[in-house]
């Protein structure tokens, strides 16, 4: 008689432990509905690519001539609901073609990245541009292209070496897209004068 009300006991202790450990379990869901929905919305907005390509080049044509050459190790395009972009996380090289198919200008950067609503390209990172009819050379570490104004601009230190010299940027710089009609902001530089022959 004694064992079987040790059992019994036993039996509500166990019974017991296991509805306490459930009203436990449920507070605890409850207490955490709302971290569960801030773990659900962040982890909604780390999504992954829809599309990724390795060793990509990529041509551009405008009314039947070919206008640009983008090559990149890896492209990743991402379908955000605000502003979809593609982003070029190994570096992208970028050349520029006139309508004779000569190369008017590169630019490489080990980072790019374009949104396609606002129509705004930027690439950071040893971002070096070249002017092959001019021999204009660009170096910055970060430069926007807005598409729209169908100009490239920097905020940060800008390097342009011509044949007139080298012309510093200290904040930066504005120019058309195709690399003409400069404008420094916080200029310096050094200018190259031709001797006058002596008489």
């Amino acid at each position: 008689m004694r064992q079987r009300k040790q059992d019994s006991e036993k039996l509500f202790t166990h019974l017991g432990f296991a509805i306490f450990q459930g009203i436990l379990g449920l507070i605890f869901l409850l207490s955490c509905e709302n971290d569960i929905e801030k773990i659900n919305e962040l982890t909604s907005e780390l999504h992954l690519p829809q599309q990724t390509g390795y060793d990509v080049e990529i041509a551009f044509t405008d009314s039947g001539y070919l206008r640009w050459k983008i090559y990149a190790p890896e492209i990743s395009r991402y379908e955000s609901k605000d502003n979809p972009y593609i982003e070029f996380p190994r570096g992208i090289k970028i050349i520029d073609f006139d309508r004779e198919g000569k190369t008017e200008s590169r630019l490489t950067a080990n980072y790019a990245i374009y949104y396609q609503k606002d129509q705004l390209g930027e690439a950071k990172n040893n971002v070096v541009a070249i002017k092959e009819t001019t021999g204009e050379e660009l170096y910055t570490e970060q430069l926007f292209w807005d598409q729209k104004a169908e100009t490239v601009y920097s905020n940060t230190f800008s390097r342009i070496i011509n044949n007139q010299g080298t012309h510093i940027g200290e904040k930066g710089f504005e120019a058309k897209q195709d690399l003409s009609r400069w404008k420094l902001h916080g200029s310096r530089g050094t200018v190259k004068i031709k001797n006058e022959p002596e008489d």
